[in-house]
């Protein structure tokens, strides 16, 4: 016998015949000797209708109020479906929130759930009940018996949730899609589903806009090991699994606000090559990673700065042992790159460093937490360690410093983050990464106590496939500030700041380009965030500048953010290229870019966006044989 936590959305359970049609599929898992504990939206649009009520009578409605009506959305729903349930002679019992014993912050419309208290539901499941919970509410811990919801994929995360507290056997949650697929299906519909996907792979996709799963419930998952997959509730297809690799030990304590990072990686073995001033069109990331890829050379980061005119810097990184072949191709097509229908209309400078070390803190906990890199910022500017280049992505944020500085590095945010220092993880040993964009593979160095190294051993990412799926964010808005110093703790102060106003900060670019101005030398470092951000996030920045004598900030609200994920990148020269070719073939110009193990995002024109992802999509060859079906 199996214990299933199954979650219906509200398209799934939107009318009484829905609702009868699930009551069936739950009373068929019963019957098949399953002990299943069923999770429950709001019935079709009764959330939004409710939201939209409340706006009718206040422009600004009380938070607290309106988790008390909210709330009754889910409680419609699960006492409608456990009479349909014992209808069909099946004993089921309907509980809130509350009832459950679900635990929460004490933050109306947005709370993380702390811990559940489980011996309610399963006195009911030994009584061979269905249990019924509503999603997306819990209740404060503040003992004063306060409601409060989860936000925006609350019944997601309270399903994961109730199946990592009760160690079900996996958690199943069903859409109105067939699974986790390629795209957005609304503007591809030849997207294809897929079988599995890795929890990382689907942190970044979810992160990325795919609305399928919230990242929140799949970083509980990851956390928890909760097997968990992803099925249409219209049919009996098998859907997505999403895989997560064997967790750490974890306390069902603190459950979604645990400690965000879990380890620490490092890589010495490591050289940066830049090219300065690269004319800012269509085409040039393609021509010189293609290049690149021709050469066989493997590349780890990649960064695109913010324009400056008409050119900008992009930057990247190689391990060390290519770094001399790498050289001679960044040397060889740096004029090519400079010139326009073989008239040479600017100098493009190739500067390279070798003596870099990559140092990076990695966890699924700190998604959606905006102060966990800004810690990682503010410790290596106490260390007095500058940081020269900067990647993120959900789960990782990478920063490059000079080799010599890596081991203070090292210690300094093994204190911080509390993650013990003999567990950093070096890269030394590994001789693959991005272009590329390498997940670990093969064997893995582990620095011990004594500073030796151990061998380790996991299996490669070479059977998986390349890209696994492409997203679009168009909500995302950019801003720049220009001439920030280039010293250690500007970063730290930067995005401490915006910490503060609780604003995330998705991709951030710190530009190659140095500038000497009284003395000092300033650089730019542009970033992306939510577009609602956005205002706020300036005016902050523009107060800040005035005091502390930073240059311009600089707005844009008119960009979109397209990105491939894929942790089957390792060792495969030609994926950036083949992604910046496919923007190329069809003028699409590159605004920014950046990297992690295995992601690659690019930023465009908003009007280029749905373009741009449909391009991409169709260049990796991604199209299923079918058209998925999505209901209206």
């Amino acid at each position: 016998m199996a214990l299933i936590v199954q979650k219906y959305g509200g398209t799934s359970v939107g009318s009484v015949e829905r609702v009868q049609a699930v009551a069936q599929r739950v009373y068929k898992t019963v019957k098949a000797g399953n002990s299943v504990v069923v999770v429950l939206s709001a019935m079709g649009k009764t959330t939004d209708g409710l939201v939209k009520l409340a706006h009718e009578i206040s422009q600004n409605p009380n938070r607290r109020e309106m988790d008390m009506l909210l709330s009754t959305g889910e409680q419609v729903s699960i006492a409608i479906f456990s009479m349909a349930l014992q209808e069909l002679g099946q004993p089921a019992i309907s509980l809130t929130g509350l009832q459950v014993g679900i635990v929460t912050e004490a933050e109306h419309t947005r709370a993380r759930i702390l811990h559940i208290a489980t011996d309610r539901i399963q006195r009911h499941l030994s009584q061979h009940k269905v249990v019924v919970v509503a999603g997306f509410q819990g209740i404060s811990s503040t003992g004063e018996l306060e409601i409060t919801t989860l936000g925006r994929g609350g019944s997601d995360t309270s399903a994961v949730a109730l199946a990592a507290a009760l160690r079900a056997n996996y958690c199943e949650i069903y859409t109105d899609v067939p699974g986790i697929l390629t795209t957005d299906p609304r503007l591809i519909p030849d997207a294809q589903l897929m079988d599995e996907i890795t929890s990382d792979e689907m942190l970044e996709l979810a992160s990325l806009g795919a609305k399928v799963l919230h990242p929140r419930a799949v970083e509980i998952a990851r956390n928890y090991g909760v097997p968990l997959v992803v099925r249409s509730s219209w049919t009996d297809e098998p859907g997505t699994w999403v895989m997560s690799p064997k967790p750490k030990p974890r306390l069902l304590v603190n459950l979604e606000i645990a400690q965000p990072v879990d380890e620490l990686e490092f890589d010495t073995n490591q050289a940066k090559i830049a090219l300065l001033r690269v004319p800012d069109r269509p085409g040039v990331a393609a021509r010189l990673f293609g290049e690149i890829a021709r050469q066989d050379v493997d590349v780890d980061l990649i960064i695109q700065s913010i324009h400056e005119g008409n050119t900008n810097d992009i930057a990247f990184t190689v391990m060390t042992p290519i770094l001399n072949r790498a050289e001679a191709v960044a040397l060889a097509i740096a004029p090519v790159l400079g010139s326009d229908n073989g008239v040479q209309t600017g100098e493009v400078d190739v500067m390279v460093e070798k003596n870099i070390a990559k140092v990076s803190i990695v966890g699924a906990g700190m998604i959606g937490r905006p102060g966990v890199a800004a810690k990682m910022f503010a410790t290596l500017a106490e260390a007095r360690i500058n940081i020269q280049m900067i990647s993120t992505s959900e789960v990782k944020v990478s920063c490059v410093i000079d080799v010599q500085e890596c081991d203070r590095a090292v210690a300094a945010l093994s204190r911080a983050f509390e993650v013990e220092e003999e567990g950093a993880l070096s890269r030394e040993l590994l001789a693959g990464g991005q272009g590329g964009l390498g997940v670990p593979s093969g064997d893995r160095g582990e620095r011990g106590a004594g500073g030796e190294k151990r061998i380790i051993h996991f299996s490669s990412a070479s059977s998986l496939p390349i890209v696994r799926g492409v997203a679009l964010d168009m909500k995302q808005a950019r801003l720049a500030i220009r001439q920030i110093p280039d010293r250690p703790g500007t970063a730290a102060k930067l995005f401490g700041l915006l910490a503060q106003h609780n604003i995330s900060v998705d991709m951030i670019i710190q530009s190659q380009r140095c500038r000497v101005i009284d003395g000092v030398p300033r650089r730019d470092i542009a970033f992306t965030i939510t577009r609602m951000d956005a205002e706020v996030a300036q005016k902050t920045l523009e107060q800040a500048a005035a005091e502390f004598g930073w240059g311009e900030v600089v707005l844009d609200s008119a960009i979109a953010k397209v990105s491939i994920v894929g942790a089957g990148m390792v060792k495969q020269p030609g994926v950036a290229a083949k992604m910046f070719e496919a923007l190329a073939n069809h003028h699409i110009n590159i605004q920014m870019i950046t990297t992690s193990e295995i992601k690659i995002s690019c930023v465009v024109a908003q009007e280029e966006g749905v373009k741009a992802l449909q391009v991409i999509h169709a260049a990796f060859g991604l199209a299923g044989s079918e058209r998925i079906q999505v209901p209206a």
